[in-house]
C-alpha cells in the first residue's frame, strides 16, 4: 500500500499543478479572487456587508476602516444597543439575519422562547454523540451530529421555505448542546458514560452554553462578553469559504442539514475556522522564546522569524493579523479588543493583554515592511485569549465560531433557496492537448 500510494501522490502533484504564466494567460480568477485580492462578484445578499474600502474620485478602490452590516444594521449599534440596555443580543442577531428586520420586544420573546424549547436533543441523537471515538477531532463530531439530526426529521428533504426555516432554528438551538456534549464524552478524561448537563431553560445562549459546559451558572459579566463573541462571529457577508459553501450547496436544492454540514466542513479547514486557536498557540511559543515582553527589539526579531518561516509552525503567518477585506481595521476586533482589556484587568492577566497590544503593533509595521501589505488585527487576534480567560478550552474554538455563524449560514441558506439559481461556475483546461487512449496491454 505504501507504494501505491507514494506513486499516486508523486502524479497527483506531478498533474495537479499549475503554472502561474498558464493562470496569467487564461485570466483565470483562483479563488475566485481578481489580481488586487479583492473577490469576484458571484451573488447578492441582503444579510451581511463588509466593507473595507471605498471608490475615490478616480475609481480606485482607497482602504478605509473597516465596517459590517448585518441587514443593513452597524454591528457597532448593535452591540452597542445591546449593551445599553444590559440584554443579550445573539438571539436578535439571529432573528434580524434570518428576516432582515429587527424584532419588536413580541417577536424577540417567541422566538427566544422558541430556541429555549428545541436546546435538547432527542435521546437517540445523545446515545450517538455518546458512541466512544477513535480521535477527539470537535469539528468532525459536530459535523458527524448535525448529519445524525437529519435521521429525527420527518420531513428532512423539504425545500418549503417554511420547513427550511424550522430546521434552521432548529439548527440554531442545538448547536451549543451538541458541541458542550461532544466536548463531555471527547474531552482528557471524558469517555461514552460521562454525564451530559442538559440545557438550561429560561436563559440567553451565551448563558446556556456556559452553564453546559462548567455545570454552573456564568458570571453576569463573562456571559454578556461571551454573548459579544457570538454577535460579531454570527455573519459576515455570503463570500466567506462557509457561507459560499453552504450556499453553493443549498443552490443545488440539496436538505437543510446537508447544506449546514458542508459550512462546518469548510470551517473545520485550516485557512478558515482555527485562527483563533492558531493566535493562542502562536502567543504561547513567543512567551517561551521572547524573555522580555516588555522590549519591542526582542518581540520584532521573533515576529520576523515567524515571517521568514523560522519560528513557531514555520508557515510564515502571523495569525491574526491580516483580512481578505479590511486593511485598516476590523471592526469586530475594536469592539472585542475593549471588553478583553477589562476582562484580563478582571482576570489579572493585563500584562499578557499589553503582549498582544504589541504583538499587533509591531507585526502591522513589520507586514507592511517587508511585504509591502497593509495589515490590521482581526477578530480573531483577540477571541481566542477572550474564551481562555472565560475558561473554554482551546479545542472548543472552532466550534463556537460554528455555533455563532450557524444563524449566517441559515439566513444565506434561505436566501439562497428563494433566488433560485444553481451556482455553476466555469474551469479551464490546464492541457494544451488531448490523447489516444492506451490499451492496457501496450502501457
Amino acid at each position: 500500500m505504501e507504494h501505491l500510494l507514494e506513486k499516486i501522490t508523486r502524479l497527483e502533484i506531478e498533474h495537479d499543478g499549475l503554472d502561474p504564466a498558464l493562470v496569467k494567460r487564461k485570466n483565470v480568477k483562483l479563488g475566485l479572487r481578481n489580481v488586487n485580492g479583492s473577490g469576484v462578484v458571484a451573488g447578492i445578499t441582503s444579510k451581511g456587508q463588509v466593507k473595507g474600502y471605498e471608490r475615490n474620485a478616480r475609481g480606485n478602490n482607497v482602504p478605509v476602516p473597516g465596517k459590517l452590516y448585518y441587514c443593513g444594521y452597524d454591528v457597532e449599534d448593535i452591540v452597542r444597543n445591546v449593551e445599553s440596555g444590559k440584554r443579550f443580543g445573539f438571539e436578535e442577531t439571529a432573528y434580524l439575519l434570518l428576516t432582515g428586520e429587527l424584532p419588536d420586544a413580541d417577536d424577540l420573546k417567541a422566538f427566544t422562547r422558541e430556541l429555549d424549547a428545541r436546546r435538547s436533543l432527542p435521546e437517540q441523537a445523545m446515545n450517538i454523540i455518546r458512541i466512544t471515538s477513535e480521535n477527539d477531532d470537535q469539528m468532525g463530531a459536530l459535523h458527524a451530529a448535525v448529519s445524525v439530526l437529519h435521521k429525527f426529521d420527518n420531513n428532512p428533504k423539504s425545500v418549503d421555505i417554511r420547513d427550511v426555516t424550522r430546521q434552521c432554528i432548529d439548527l440554531i438551538a442545538k448547536f451549543p448542546t451538541i458541541i458542550a456534549h461532544n466536548y463531555k464524552v471527547m474531552r482528557p478524561g471524558g469517555h461514552a458514560g460521562s454525564p451530559m448537563v442538559r440545557p438550561k431553560s429560561g436563559v440567553s445562549t451565551a448563558e446556556n452554553f456556559l452553564y453546559m459546559l462548567d455545570c454552573d451558572v456564568p458570571e453576569d459579566s463573562a456571559a454578556h462578553l461571551f454573548d459579544i463573541a457570538l454577535i460579531l462571529h454570527a455573519e459576515h457577508g455570503g463570500g466567506n469559504n462557509s457561507t459560499f459553501t453552504v450556499r453553493t450547496v443549498s443552490s443545488s436544492l440539496t436538505d437543510t442539514y446537508m447544506a449546514i454540514c458542508a459550512g462546518v466542513a469548510s470551517l473545520a479547514g485550516h485557512l478558515h475556522g482555527g485562527a483563533n486557536e492558531a493566535v493562542m498557540n502562536m502567543m504561547e511559543d513567543l512567551k517561551t522564546n521572547v524573555r522580555d515582553w516588555n522590549d519591542d527589539d526582542e518581540l520584532n526579531r521573533y515576529l520576523e522569524g515567524i515571517l521568514d518561516r523560522k519560528f513557531n509552525d514555520r508557515s510564515g503567518k502571523i495569525y491574526g493579523m491580516g483580512h481578505a477585506v479590511y486593511t485598516v481595521s476590523d471592526p469586530r476586533e475594536i469592539i472585542l479588543k475593549e471588553k478583553v482589556s477589562k476582562l484580563a484587568e478582571k482576570c489579572g492577566r493585563l500584562d499578557e493583554f499589553h503582549l498582544y497590544e504589541r504583538v499587533a503593533r509591531l507585526a502591522v509595521r513589520l507586514i507592511k515592511t517587508k511585504k509591502g501589505k497593509n495589515a490590521c488585527p482581526n477578530v480573531d487576534f483577540y477571541s481566542g485569549f477572550a474564551y481562555n480567560m472565560l475558561g473554554i478550552p482551546t479545542e472548543l474554538f472552532t466550534p463556537i465560531f460554528a455555533m455563532s455563524r450557524v444563524a449566517g449560514w441559515s439566513a444565506h441558506r434561505i436566501e439562497e433557496i428563494v433566488q433560485g439559481r444553481l451556482i455553476r461556475p466555469s474551469y479551464v483546461s490546464s492541457l494544451d492537448d488531448t490523447y489516444d487512449y492506451v490499451p492496457l496491454e501496450k502501457r
